[in-house]
């Protein structure tokens, strides 16, 4: 209760000067940036002073620093002011074919290339209007996802990183190796030897950042002699092109891998564990008749994604 008789006394358009003085660290540019006069945000920054008890922004020299303070307000304000937008942009009805509500989904390159573009395609016939935004993850945005998906719509991400959040599977996929294509010293399928001996590209390789693949190949005893590791599916052919070194890469995106025509698919001297694909979001979208559109969308392109892999039928 104390908290609602906060906010009530509160002008929510501080949020948005908070939000300008944040990104430009200056009045005069937050200003502009709001098509605001100077007094006005001036107005609007000695609340906010006198709201926290901090300055905000600091002199330093001939110009202004945000406080320790600030810093720390960056992320919770993004993260405040897209929500508050999402909810005055909400519609009692919602037709697709009329809107034009932008979607932000988290993921790898490897699901936008696949998924994403096939999402893409759907919503132009389905809803011209609508307009994707696709954005890269990392580990810091996996580890906060929860925090994250709050002002977003969703993440594309393999089982295996999420939990208790909502989520809708989209297709399983399988892991394939890939090596130059005139590496001879290789031939269709690689041995357990040649993966100790051989040199490596990985994706992700932290503690909490790992593809189930190269984990899997720990797990047999090997310890892979990694020489390149690089944040991105779709580079993996281009290390490896030209060299002896190895990676393990999805299979739906092996079409796109050998397309360099400098490195080729070989086969994996294990049964790779299959990785589940998934839309996940928070629950306190569920309820968003805009949002059940997006989900549905995202689940017929995996169906259509699965329909295109080696050994698919129907």
């Amino acid at each position: 209760m104390a908290d609602d008789a906060l906010l009530s006394r509160l002008d929510l358009n501080l949020l948005v000067s908070l939000d300008a003085l944040l990104i430009e660290r200056s009045v005069t540019r937050a200003a502009e940036r709001l098509h605001l006069s100077q007094p006005a945000l001036s107005a609007s920054l000695a609340r906010l002073r006198a709201h926290f008890g901090d300055p905000i922004l600091a002199r330093r020299g001939n110009t202004y620093e945000l406080t320790p303070f600030a810093l720390r307000l960056i992320d919770h304000t993004a993260t405040a002011l897209e929500a508050a937008r999402r909810v005055f942009e909400s519609q009692a009805t919602w037709e697709p074919a009329e809107s034009t509500r932008e979607f932000s989904i988290y993921g790898s390159d490897y699901g936008f290339t696949t998924l994403g573009r096939v999402v893409s395609e759907l919503a132009a016939e389905r809803a011209p209007g609508v307009r994707f935004r696709f954005m890269l993850h990392n580990p810091v945005v996996v580890e906060d996802a929860a925090n994250r998906l709050r002002s977003v719509d969703g993440m594309v991400i393999p089982h295996g990183f999420l939990s208790d959040l909502s989520y809708a599977d989209l297709w399983r996929d399988d892991w394939v190796a890939i090596v130059a294509r005139d590496n001879a010293e290789v031939g269709d399928e690689l041995s357990l030897a040649e993966l100790a001996q051989m040199p490596w590209v990985m994706n992700y390789q932290t503690r909490s950042a790992f593809t189930s693949a190269e984990r899997q190949v720990q797990q047999l005893g090997i310890e892979p002699h990694v020489e390149v590791v690089v944040e991105s599916f779709l580079a993996m052919p281009y290390f490896i092109q030209g060299t002896k070194r190895v990676g393990i890469i999805q299979a739906a995106l092996a079409p796109h891998a050998v397309r360099t025509e400098d490195v080729r698919v070989v086969g994996l001297p294990f049964e790779p564990t299959s990785l589940m694909n998934a839309l996940w979001w928070h629950p306190a979208h569920s309820r968003d008749p805009e949002h059940t559109w997006m989900r549905d969308l995202f689940v017929e392109a995996g169906r259509i994604v699965a329909s295109s892999l080696p050994g698919a039928t129907g």
